[in-house]
């Protein structure tokens, strides 16, 4: 099983310690980085890990490899000198390991490290991409006893992809392998899948800096994507889009999970380029993955089929493998509907005006939807032209974010439907119809989550409507994504754990 490891990267080692009995429950090793530590602490960190009480990785990493060091080579040889100096019979006193990169040759620290049982990590950092990683883990390591690591920096998913070949070309040895920043972040969540001897963490909300980009928090992994779980065989699913900064569905997937004790892990795929991605889904045997923006319409020309209910709206949030080809549904459209029904307390929306807010792939969903249950609908887009060629196969009204717009609309407000990504977390004071007058008697949904109420929802709630975020929309659609992912029954009876998950992580 790999490990878990908490990166200490305090500037005093009282102060790392501090933090480490947090998370102590959470986590197999940690890693004292002595060039976080002010000058004077540096001193003393041969006593860290007697006091730390559990394996601590040694680590000075150099400004040229991600690190804060620069006080010279012969500087960082004699603080790694110090912190393995004296060691004790009882090697849980002595650092457990020292991680020493792959251009430093000091025989006499490697000899002392050997001496006491302090194992070698023996790693190289590429900050700038992914390059001949499997010839150079392999040329890597020294000594039978070594530890190689390699952390990169990829440029795309394809990178991701060279690295995940990369570990499974070098199966028979003990390694950690990670790729750094956004793109990383299926590695650091599935270390024990590829073979990886453990995972870097930085906790959040220490006021501690990370020790390098794309770390996740400890707590985050073992509680929501279950790390200690996941093996060879785990089952994974996940979320494709970009940049996805935000998304909850690894929520509501990972906790149906554990409840259901379903061997499965969904995993966010944040991907520059599609084709990239669906390469490396292929390799993983993804079972399924949901299609979030701006993907929701170009992945339509990737897939083998498509439901008659993509081609119906032009957008497909949901695809899964058969082993030879993609297949394509759309769940936004269940989703909003059994959402906006529950909400407005009806069964179909004939004789209600609404007007729908953007022309993209939710907003298509929705139209259809409109349609289906017989809803009067105005589509409303900043692009006129893109309002009107969803609108006109529906023979819906349309028009644009203007006056003349704005004026239609008055005739299509028993409901509005906000379906843009503006208000979206981080900027959570973008308003999409700011200058439309809200009367009290409108009900407003917005399909944005995060915030939990936007500047838009805020602004139609003080003027007395009911209003409804998109949370409960994206619970309806993971219960028909879950379906088509496993062939089973969606637990319904966690939905109200859900909402309180969900409520907890926006506090």
């Amino acid at each position: 099983m790999a490990k878990i490891c908490l990166c200490l990267t305090g500037e005093t080692l009282a102060g790392n310690l501090e933090v480490l009995d947090k998370y102590r429950k959470y986590v197999d090793v940690a890693e004292l980085r002595v060039d976080f530590l002010d000058p004077d602490e540096r001193f003393f960190i041969r006593s860290f890990p007697e006091q730390a009480g559990l394996p601590v990785i040694l680590t000075i990493r150099r400004t040229i490899d991600g690190g804060r060091f620069n006080n010279g080579e012969g500087s960082r040889v004699t603080l790694l000198s110090r912190g393995l100096a004296f060691a004790e019979e009882d090697r849980r006193k002595n650092f457990a390991y020292v991680d020493l990169e792959e251009d430093l040759d000091v025989p006499g620290l490697e000899e002392a490290a050997r001496t006491f049982g302090t194992r070698i990590i023996r790693s190289f950092h590429d900050l700038k991409g992914v390059n001949n990683i499997t010839e150079r883990i392999r040329s890597l390591r020294r000594v039978g006893d070594e530890i190689v690591k390699a952390a990169v920096m990829p440029q795309s998913l394809e990178d991701v992809q060279k690295v995940y070949r990369a570990a499974k070309e070098n199966g028979d040895m003990e390694k950690i392998l990670l790729c750094m920043g956004p793109f990383g972040y299926s590695t650091r969540i599935l270390a024990d899948y590829m073979g990886s001897y453990l995972s870097y963490t930085t906790p959040r909300g220490e006021n501690m800096p990370s020790a390098a980009p794309g770390q996740m928090d400890p707590r985050e992994l073992v509680e929501l994507y279950r790390f200690r779980e996941i093996n060879a065989r785990t089952k994974i699913v996940g979320i494709v889009g970009f940049p996805l900064k935000t998304t909850y569905s690894p929520l509501i997937f990972n906790t149906v999970f554990s409840h259901e004790k379903i061997d499965a892990v969904y995993v966010p795929f944040p991907a520059s380029r599609l084709e990239h991605f669906l390469s490396l889904a292929e390799e993983l045997k993804a079972a399924g993955v949901s299609v979030t923006i701006p993907y929701k319409e170009a992945v339509i020309p990737y897939l083998g089929s498509s439901s008659e209910t993509v081609k119906a709206v032009g957008a497909c949030n949901t695809i899964v493998f058969d082993g030879t080809a993609w297949n394509g549904y759309n769940t936004d459209t269940y989703g909003f509907s059994e959402s906006l029904l529950t909400f407005i307390g009806r069964r179909h929306l004939r004789g209600l005006k609404i007007t729908v807010l953007g022309a993209g792939g939710a907003a298509r969903a929705a139209a259809a939807e409109i349609y289906r249950l017989k809803g009067n609908c105005l589509i409303l887009n900043r692009s006129a032209p893109r309002a009107r060629e969803l609108a006109l196969p529906y023979q819906f009204k349309w028009g644009g974010l203007d006056a003349q717009g704005l004026d239609i609309m008055e005739k299509y407000s028993d409901i509005i439907v906000q379906t843009t990504p503006v208000g979206t977390f981080p900027n959570v004071d973008d308003d999409p119809l700011e200058s439309y007058h809200f009367k009290g008697r409108e009900m407003v949904m917005d399909m944005i989550y995060n915030p939990e109420k936007t500047a838009f929802l805020r602004r139609a709630e003080a003027a007395g409507c009911a209003v409804l975020n998109g949370f409960d929309m994206l619970i309806r659609q993971a219960k028909h994504q879950f379906q088509f992912f496993f062939r089973r029954d969606f637990p319904d009876q966690l939905i109200p754990r859900l909402n309180q998950y969900y409520k907890r992580g926006l506090s």
